[in-house]
C-alpha cells in the first residue's frame, strides 16, 4: 500500500527560501509578521481582544490598533508627508485604548487600510527613495529611505508580535508562531 508523504513543516518562517533580495525579504517580513499578528488574535473572544491583560496594561486589539497608528506614522506622514494626524488627539495611552462603543470591525478595517497604503507606496519606490519633506521630516538630512523605514516598521511588527506571544499566553494560554 503506497502511502502519501507527509506534510514537511516549513524550516523558515517569512518569504521563500531562495529569497536574498532586500526588498523581497524587508516586504516578504513584514507581510509574515502582518499575518502573525492576526493568528495570534485568531479565536480569541470580543471581550478577550478587548480586556487589558494584566500586568502589561493593553488588549490584543489595542496593540492591533497602536501597529496601524505606527504604519500610518512611518509611512503616509513619513514617507509620503502626507498631511494626516499622526498620533490621536490625547496622549500616548489613548493610541492604546479601544472605546466599549468602538466596534471591533472599525479598529481592524483601519489597521487593514494603513497597511494597504502602505503597501501601496512602498510599490512605487525604490528603497533607496527617501522620505518626502514636509511631513515627519522637515529636513533633508533627518528624511531616511525607504528602506529604514520599512526595516524600523519591521522590527516593531517582529517586538510588538512577541509581546503578543506573552498576552495570548497569559489570556488562555495559547502558544506557537
Amino acid at each position: 500500500m503506497h502511502r502519501s508523504p507527509e506534510p514537511v513543516p516549513a524550516l523558515l518562517d517569512g518569504p521563500g527560501v531562495d529569497a536574498s533580495d532586500a526588498r523581497e525579504l524587508l516586504l516578504g517580513y513584514l507581510e509574515w509578521y502582518r499575518e502573525a499578528l492576526l493568528r495570534k488574535i485568531s479565536g480569541l473572544s470580543d471581550e478577550q481582544l478587548r480586556t487589558p491583560v494584566e500586568p502589561l496594561g493593553w488588549s490584543p486589539l489595542g496593540l492591533v490598533q497602536h501597529l496601524g497608528w505606527v504604519e500610518r506614522r512611518w509611512m503616509r506622514w513619513g514617507f509620503a508627508a502626507e498631511d494626516v494626524v499622526a498620533y490621536p488627539a490625547a496622549d500616548d495611552q489613548t493610541e492604546w485604548t479601544i472605546p466599549q462603543d468602538k466596534p471591533i470591525e472599525e479598529v481592524m478595517a483601519a489597521y487593514r487600510e494603513e497597511v494597504s497604503t502602505t503597501n501601496s507606496l512602498a510599490a512605487g519606490a525604490a528603497l533607496t527613495d527617501r522620505a518626502r519633506l514636509g511631513g515627519r521630516f522637515p529636513t533633508s538630512d533627518q528624511a531616511p529611505s525607504l528602506g529604514r523605514i520599512l526595516f524600523h516598521l519591521l522590527q516593531e511588527y517582529a517586538r510588538h508580535v512577541g509581546h503578543l506571544d506573552v498576552a495570548r499566553e497569559l489570556i488562555d494560554g495559547e502558544t506557537g508562531e
